[in-house]
């Protein structure tokens, strides 16, 4: 109680400043660091050169120090200090949703989501979502002014099932910039591991169950990498990387040897990860979408799909995916030593077509542009 009567008074004080029409406040998944289409932005942001002052919400120091020269960061856990930012910032970018409903008149709320969809979301999954969520949900569309599309199919999701009656433009997907550069971040993913760059990456990033169960995540690490040499040659290691929500169970969940087999469940940017390995393999992630613009193999690995299904469904059959689904382990190596580029990679560039995709990477550059019309 009195909590909420402290919030309502910084709400109605910080309300009452002026709006600083040259200040951006960044959120990457609820004060997650440095990370996503955020972080793509205000790098643009940053590389244009222009006057602006670009703000980040973190929710410990650690995520603090991802931040570069340039950008501040804001203690989201310090109710002054964040209202203090809503309050007085010109425009919003978020990749999440926001329980925050004090926008100002004059403020723009950028909103760029994260990721081609493949599991139902929103409206679509009304049954696995709690009444509170989908209530933050409806106010959180009512005040988005922008929601930012990679391709044609999300945007009819976010008209059709977002809540949202506002704006979709289809600017592409700026954390997916990435993979239209060069061979830079093999070299950085390659020394942050302290690998030889010589060395082939297979990389494992399975998503998280509502039960935090671990038994989905029996995959044969020496197997697959065995597979992958005997099929692409060279040597080959296998990363690990565990959804954000269980990293603290990746510790001792296999046999890690720090450099066949390694637990990258750390490493800070996934799309960095992705831009710098030579093969994904995950299971209902929409990584496999991001991944698959680099024209690498994917392969989805997934022991519980019937189980998975019934929790969430899909909007597509996995099985028309243009990745090939290996339900076991000796499925997966087969799958791996008989993989056909040519014919996963006309069905992956029929998906495209189908699905509208419009990533080009220059989506960050549009939005950076876009936002510096507001900051005027």
């Amino acid at each position: 109680m009195i909590h909420d009567l402290i919030s309502r008074a910084l709400w109605g004080l910080c309300g009452l400043l002026p709006i600083d029409r040259k200040k951006v406040l960044f959120s990457s998944y609820y004060g997650r660091g440095y990370s996503d289409s955020p972080k793509a932005i205000a790098q643009a942001l940053l590389d244009s050169g222009e006057d602006v002052k670009l703000c980040w919400l973190v929710k410990s120091p650690e995520e603090a120090a991802t931040l570069p020269e340039g950008v501040t960061p804001i203690d989201q856990n310090n109710a002054f200090q964040r209202i203090l930012a809503y309050s007085t910032s010109k425009v919003w970018v978020d990749n999440c949703r926001k329980y925050v409903r004090r926008k100002r008149k004059g403020q723009f709320y950028l909103q760029t989501w994260h990721g081609f969809a493949l599991k139902m979301i929103e409206s679509d999954a009304t049954q696995a979502l709690e009444d509170e969520y989908i209530r933050g949900s409806k106010a959180d569309s009512a005040q988005t002014d922008l929601i930012v599309s990679g391709s044609a199919f999300m945007t009819g999701l976010y008209k059709r099932s977002f809540w949202y009656d506002g704006e979709v433009a289809e600017l592409g997907t700026p954390r997916n910039d990435i993979f239209f550069g060069g061979a830079e971040l093999s070299e950085k993913v390659h020394a942050a591991l302290g690998l030889p760059e010589s060395r082939r990456l297979l990389l494992y990033a399975p998503t998280f169950r509502a039960d935090h169960s671990l038994d989905c995540y029996a995959l044969d690490p020496e197997k697959v990498r065995q597979a992958c040499q005997s099929r692409f040659g060279g040597e080959w290691s296998v990363l690990i990387r565990l959804h954000p929500n269980i990293a603290s169970k990746s510790a001792g969940l296999y046999p890690y040897d720090g450099e066949t087999i390694l637990d990258a469940t750390a490493y800070p940017d996934m799309q960095e990860l992705l831009a710098g390995v030579d093969l994904l393999i995950t299971d209902y992630s929409s990584s496999m979408f991001d991944y698959a613009l680099t024209g690498k193999p994917c392969i989805q690995f997934a022991l519980d799909v019937e189980s998975y299904a019934k929790e969430r469904n899909f909007y597509f059959p996995l099985d028309e995916l243009p990745f090939p689904m290996a339900r076991s382990n000796e499925k997966l190596e087969t799958l791996i030593r008989n993989y056909d580029q040519n014919q996963w990679s006309d069905r992956w560039e029929q998906f495209k077509r189908n699905n509208g995709f419009c990533e080009d990477g220059k989506a960050a550059r549009r939005c950076a542009e876009l936002i510096l019309q507001h900051t005027k």
